[in-house]
């Protein structure tokens, strides 16, 4: 991770709270202070991406959060964005977050000029239901919150399983 994550076209989409330029020891601390915790607690679940021929490279990771306005957060390594790896897995962890937690809407902000980010959204048939501003790391932006409920997912699923 260490490695892989301080590319700026990872991090500059990313919250201002994660430390620009990316400290030595970045992944270690936020895996220590912030996916421990969380998985201990059962507030948050995190997969590493890693290529099916390659199980041994981290490429990425995705997460999903308990929290009102933000539920799943991921990263890709830019060398393996735009060829569905990211649409997999977010697939896959939605169904986690509907059909394994039980959860009855999942809520993602993403920065409205970040388009790869929107089309996994649109793809899973998410809508936007606010806009904001907040703080990222390349600077104030624009974002957008997309918003999907259980019963919306299933109906989507269904219509993708029968297309």
């Amino acid at each position: 991770m260490q490695n892989v994550f301080p590319q700026w076209e990872i991090v500059r989409w990313l919250t201002a709270t994660v430390p620009w330029p990316y400290p030595d020891d970045g992944a270690a601390t936020f895996l220590r202070n912030l996916v421990i915790p969380s998985h201990d607690a059962k507030t948050a679940w995190h997969w590493s991406i890693r290529p099916k021929e390659r199980a041994n490279l981290l490429i990425g990771s995705i997460s999903l959060l308990e929290g009102p306005e933000q539920n799943r957060g991921f990263w890709l390594d830019p060398a393996w964005q735009g060829q569905g790896l990211m649409t997999e897995a977010s697939n896959a962890v939605t169904d986690y977050w509907f059909g394994t937690l039980g959860k009855s809407v999942l809520r993602v902000p993403k920065a409205a000029a970040n388009p790869a980010s929107r089309r996994i959204s649109e793809k899973q048939g998410m809508r936007v239901v606010s806009r904001f501003v907040s703080r990222l790391v390349s600077g104030e932006q624009e974002m957008e919150l997309w918003e999907i409920s259980r019963d919306e997912w299933l109906r989507h699923q269904h219509s993708r399983s029968t297309a």
